[in-house]
């Protein structure tokens, strides 16, 4: 009788244990779903830029150029981006559209002639690019690429009296190159910051002068312009 109540015993310890033991074995939840940057998003961003310009006059038709130096215009810009993003496994593609207002300035005197101060000002520029990126979990780092637009405004000064002498406002259609670095924060909201250079071809440019000062002048000016802004985006879902 002992040692059936003694097996019997051994038993039902073994029956409570069971369910226990077998909890514990059971595999552990998957963990959280892997950061999805996949689907449509919309931004703003801000921060600063600067144009780098040459001036070179035409006169006689291009016969003869005199070189009247270079100057940065810098200031600040903001603006906003939309687009779209696939990601498959840890790569991510994308097409993205931006636009920012710009208040970039800067001048220089003349080579030759002190009294006539070159200035010019990007008042926006525009970029429509593609983006390839590696995702690690919520850290998205890209390339970009492709063609851009700035708004620009270059005028000739008289220096001692600071009076715009001609002036020539003009659109330039180029090509931008970046690189960024994004952080997903939460389900839906990502920061990030981002380096471009915009190169735009080098342009004749038409003064057209105030009235009684006289003929137009044409003045050869290469720009090239880099902007580092801070970006935040909200996506609409992966």
């Amino acid at each position: 009788m002992k040692q059936f109540f003694a097996a019997a015993t051994a038993a039902l310890a073994l029956g409570i244990a069971a369910p226990a033991f077998a909890g514990s074995m059971t595999p552990p939840a998957p963990a959280d779903a892997m950061y999805n940057w996949s689907g449509f998003y919309i931004g703003a961003n801000g921060g600063a830029g600067s144009s780098h310009s040459c001036w070179t006059d035409e006169l006689l038709g291009g016969l003869v150029s005199f070189d009247q130096g270079c100057h940065d215009a810098t200031g600040g810009v903001a603006g906003g981006q939309v687009g779209y993003r696939w990601q498959s496994s840890a790569w991510v593609l994308g097409l993205e559209a931006q636009g920012d207002w710009a208040s970039l300035q800067g001048q220089n005197e003349g080579t030759l002639s002190p009294a006539i101060t070159d200035r010019s000002r990007v008042n926006a520029f525009g970029a429509l690019t593609a983006q390839a990126g590696f995702a690690a979990g919520n850290v998205l780092f890209y390339l970009k690429g492709g063609a851009a637009v700035t708004s620009n405004r270059f005028e000739h000064v008289s220096t001692p009296s600071n009076v715009v002498i001609d002036g020539a406002d003009e659109s330039r259609w180029g090509g931008i190159v970046g690189v960024g670095l994004e952080y997903g924060f939460a389900e839906n909201w990502s920061f990030g910051v981002e380096y471009d250079h915009l190169f735009m071809p080098d342009t004749q440019s038409t003064f057209s002068p105030l009235p009684f000062i006289g003929p137009a002048s044409v003045d050869s000016i290469t720009q090239g312009v880099d902007v580092v802004t801070a970006r935040l985006n909200y996506h609409f879902g992966g």
